[in-house]
């Protein structure tokens, strides 16, 4: 990767990212030579800090940072430290989400708003608080999903938040457009990730069966696309919606 892009002087705060898919994407940008931030929420036994020091301690001069991007507050801080600490900022990727599925029936109203929280208003709070310290010429790329457009079964509270973070996407392309901002997002489809490894065999065997290319998708397959997203080749694209789905959906 360090080959095709080159992220040198950039830097990057991908949401998230103490492991998984905004693990690797953080450490891609670094290996292409950005600065990097690594963020992460408090969880009861500790693990995402745990993991996102872990990532950072690999990075040249990584900044750690705990936000939960649903507090409006706390990102407005995170921001603020993010430019008095490194000058601005970059690359925004809106990766952090949650999952709590259940059918419509058995949904509470707790599952429908921690969801909505986290994935979709998390992602305005960084877009709107990282309006200040933004340079011009710079990118925004938000991890929306396959469910978006599929309608998942069981995922009324994830579909939704991430069909509305696709909205926000274009909404925002329009807004920063003047300041040479670009806004996309990124749907991924079955990637291979620990939530993909806790499916029961039977369902992923149907999910198989409905992928043209034959095979679950890659990490890698959405950090090259992040970063195909974030890098110079992409200038004139913004707006769009990049699906990483093998084919499982072509809109």
């Amino acid at each position: 990767m360090s080959d095709t892009f080159d992220f040198s002087g950039k830097i990057v705060l991908v949401t998230g990212s103490s492991r998984g898919i905004g693990g690797a994407m953080i450490t891609g940008f670094a290996r292409c030579g950005a600065r990097c931030v690594v963020n992460y929420v408090n969880d009861r036994d500790g693990r995402n800090k745990a993991d996102a020091e872990r990532v950072g301690a690999k990075l040249e001069d990584a900044l750690v940072i705990e936000c939960d991007v649903a507090d409006e507050q706390g990102v407005a801080r995170m921001m603020t430290q993010i430019g008095s600490a490194l000058g601005g900022l970059d690359i925004l990727v809106n990766n952090a989400g949650i999952l709590r599925d259940r059918t419509i029936k058995k949904m509470t109203m707790a599952d429908w708003d921690a969801v909505l929280k986290v994935n979709l208003t998390g992602a305005f709070n960084c877009i709107h608080q990282a309006a200040p310290i933004l340079r011009n010429g710079g990118r925004i790329v938000n991890i929306a999903s396959l469910s978006a457009a599929m309608g998942i079964f069981g995922q009324a509270n994830y579909a939704a938040s991430k069909a509305g973070l696709i909205a926000l996407t274009k909404v925002a392309a329009r807004e920063l457009a003047k300041q040479q901002i670009t806004v996309n997002a990124i749907a991924p489809g079955a990637i291979e990730t620990e939530i993909l490894q806790a499916v029961p065999e039977d369902v992923k065997k149907q999910y198989l069966q409905q992928i043209p290319l034959g095979e679950f998708g890659q990490v890698q397959d959405v950090v090259n696309a992040a970063m195909f997203l974030c890098s110079a080749s992409s200038r004139y694209i913004t707006g769009q919606v990049i699906h990483v789905n093998g084919g499982m959906l072509m809109p």
